[in-house]
Order: C-alpha cells, then structure tokens, then sequence
C-alpha cells in the first residue's frame, strides 16, 4: 500500500495468513515479519481559521520572495463569502476557482480572491500545489487531508524575487499554520459489519461488537441464525475473524464492508497524536 507504506498480505483468515507466512519462508526462503496493517485514516478541520506565510531566500544572486494570506473552512454547506477577518467582517470575491475530488475521497475548494494585484494569477497555480502536497501528508499524523476549502485573499509580490517555488513553499506553511487552528479532527474508517451466529452466542456477539466502539444495528434472522448487523471502525476489527470463531466455537460467519469516514472520538484523537509524535521523534 502506497498510502501506508506496508506490503499487504490478505488471507481467508489468520490460519491462511500463517500458512502463506510459512510457504514464504520455507519454499521459497523469504523471511517475512508480520504486523498489525495500519489504519488509513484522513484528517480534516471544524472550524473557520486564517494565517499567513512570507517566505524570503536570499543567498547572493537571484533572492525567492513569496506571502500568501489565507483562510481554510470546512467544504460543507452553502458557499459563504463573508467572514471575519483580523477583527473585521470582510466580504470576499471570487476571481477565480478549482474544485478538485481527491483521490483518496472527498475535495479541496480552492478560491483566489485576491484584489488589486496583490499577487498575479499567475502564481495561484503555484499556491495551490502547495496546498496540495501538505494534504498528502497532513498537518496532524502525516494522514490524507480532505474536505476543505481555501481562501487566497492577500499577500505579497516582489517584482524581481517571486517565482513559483518561493509561493508553493508559501502556500503550504500557510496552510499548515491554517489547518492546525482550524478544529482540526482526525477521521477514521467505519465499516458495516454483519455476523450471522447461532442463538446462543447471539449475546457474547453484541458485547464483543460494543467493546470494538461497535454501533448496533438491526437484528434480524436467517434459517435459524441470528443476523447481527453493526458500524465499527475499523481500528477495532484486527484479527476480528480469530476473536469470533473462539467465543462461538467456529460456528459464526461475518462479511464487512467500508461505510464512511466519522471523526475519532477526543481520547483516541489524543493517542494517536502521541503514537504520531513518538515516531517523527524516533525518525529524527
């Protein structure tokens, strides 16, 4: 996986994983190390929040000069223009727009509404991408961000110093320092989970479902089965198939598939922020 940096190796459970791991190692001599697969988790803001940039190089020669002024809120809802900004109600004006779907899932609204010249339009392109490549690794776990929109409403230019590298490098700190005043949340996968299990292990299923953060759904029956249906995040279905075949002596059947992305809650936001901050300090 691009995204989480692990090679994946799927199987019909964890006695397939373990076979394939030993074939791996002794048919074709491949030392394997297995780990929990990481979560792909995706970061977005909450709130309304604006922050600026200078970026200034000057080392003999040619000098880079790029400012950008800008402000990030949540792309949901109607389109507002209005806003509140270094104590001011300023309305803004959009000159020009993109709209990009993220490949990873949800958007960036990107709008430049920069008057009088401030900086030409021709740099807005370099202001985006920017933008971008500080989404690819987000400002809070290094994880996808998605579903903001930017407003670019001042900044500078120098004559001779701007060029395009000087306001990429402006455009990501900028929104950086943005993003993290912004509410920023962490988001996680949540998939819909259905287990089909006798009767009798009916309950010891639901208590195990509710202390996986699982939501219970429907319940329901199926030729003399019973049907449990449940949204658990993901994080808390690793090695799920081992745990349900023991409390239901091998007799119970799941499938899940992904649902949608809903923000962690505030105590798992806080130790993932700690596991993250922990590693950037053991890679430095």
């Amino acid at each position: 996986s691009k995204e989480l940096r692990q090679t994946i190796l799927s199987g019909n459970g964890e006695h397939h994983i373990n076979v394939t791991k030993w074939r791996l190692n002794n048919e074709f001599n491949v030392e394997v190390e297995l780990f929990a697969p990481k979560v792909p988790y995706r970061e977005t803001i909450t709130k309304v929040a604006c922050a600026q940039y200078r970026h200034k190089k000057q080392s003999g020669g040619a000098g880079q000069f790029g400012e950008v002024h800008l402000l990030v809120c949540p792309a949901e809802g109607e389109l507002n223009t209005k806003f509140k900004i270094d104590g001011k109600d300023t309305q803004l004006n959009i000159k020009t727009q993109d709209i990009t779907e993220l490949e990873w899932g949800g958007k960036l609204e990107f709008y430049n509404c920069v008057v009088g010249g401030a900086i030409d339009l021709g740099f807005m392109p370099a202001i985006l991408k920017g933008i971008k490549e500080r989404m690819v690794e987000g400002p809070l776990t290094g994880s996808y961000a998605r579903d903001i929109r930017v407003f670019v409403y001042d900044g500078k230019m120098h004559p001779v110093d701007s060029k395009e590298i000087a306001f990429i490098i402006a455009g990501r700190n900028a929104f950086r320092e943005a993003f993290r005043n912004a509410g920023p949340k962490i988001l996680e996968p949540i998939y819909n989970v259905e287990v089909l299990t006798p009767a009798e292990y009916q309950g010891a299923c639901m208590s195990d479902l509710q202390n996986r953060r699982g939501i219970l759904g429907d319940l329901g029956t199926d030729r003399g089965f019973s049907v449990l249906r449940a949204r658990v995040p993901l994080a808390e279905l690793y090695r799920y198939s081992t745990t349900l075949s023991s409390i239901t002596s091998g007799s119970a059947t799941f499938t899940m598939e992904f649902a949608d992305y809903q923000p962690v809650p505030g105590d798992v936001q806080t130790k993932l922020l700690a596991e993250y901050a922990a590693q950037e300090q053991e890679e430095d």
